[in-house]
Formats: structure tokens, sequence, C-alpha cells
């Protein structure tokens, strides 16, 4: 019996952002510390909210309800995977490389995507726009990594 195949699911962009209201920018790679989230990130140190994680392919499902693309940086995720259905449910797990991440919630869209990106965003990412995860395990996540979305 053939055994199954590796997950095709990637690292396609990685976000972040040194404060709040700050545009995110794009990175190649970024650490990621088991306890406070990802280094450099405005979110770094809090309690629960490390990482937020979303799906190209529920991306491309928003702009199609959109009418026009939504651009990953935009959206406020830190990591952006190249398919398949990031975990919603708390408990979830999703492994990239050395790091083990564990969902806290959905992300919520908010009203700031309609002023950034134009009218209508925040619905049409409604149960589109990822989960917010905590960081179990550190390590580097950098472009191109292989992605688990179904991490035991």
């Amino acid at each position: 019996m053939p055994s199954p195949s590796p997950s095709s699911t990637t690292i396609a962009a990685i976000h972040v952002a040194k404060a709040t209201r700050l545009p995110m920018r794009s990175v190649e790679q970024v650490e990621a510390e088991a306890g406070r989230g990802i280094v450099g990130d405005r979110y770094h140190g809090t309690k629960h909210r490390h990482v937020t994680v979303q799906s190209a392919t529920a991306l491309a499902e928003s702009a199609e309800v959109f009418g026009r693309d939504i651009p990953a940086a935009l959206t406020r995720r830190n990591l952006t995977v190249t398919g398949g259905v990031v975990p919603r449910e708390p408990g979830a797990r999703i492994r990239i490389g050395d790091v083990l991440l564990e969902v806290v919630r959905v992300a919520a869209p908010c009203k700031l995507l309609d002023d950034t990106i134009g009218a209508g965003a925040q619905e049409a990412l409604r149960r589109r726009a990822g989960s917010v995860c905590r960081v179990l395990e550190s390590g580097s996540i950098r472009i191109g990594d292989a992605v688990d979305l179904d991490a035991r």
C-alpha cells in the first residue's frame, strides 16, 4: 500500500508590523518564540495572540466575493499558507518546521479592513480570515516551509 503523500501546503507569505496601526511589511523569515509570538511583531509578548494564519485559497474566495484582489499584507495576518483549510477549532495544532502553533480562536476581520482595502472587505473576509494561534514550540519560519495543518 502506498504511503500518503506529504502535505504540499507551504508558507506563501510572512508579514509583520511593529505596532498596531502601522503597515504590515513582508519578510522572508521570522523567529517564533514559545509563549511570546513572532519577534518584532506588534503582538509579541501578548498572552494568546501570538501568530495569525490564513490560507491563500480562502483569500482567493474572499477576493471573488469582494470583486477584486485582496493583497495578503492588507489582511493584517502574519502567515499566509498556499492552500488547505486553516483549522478554526480551539486546540487544533499547526506545525511549521520546529514551530508548533495551537489555535486559540477564529481571526475575525475588523472594520480597519474596509478602510484599507475598501468597503465590503470585512464582510468578504468573514469566515475566511484564518485563525489566531499561540506558539507552543519555538523556531524559525521561512517562506516555502512545509506546513502541517493537522499536527498532533
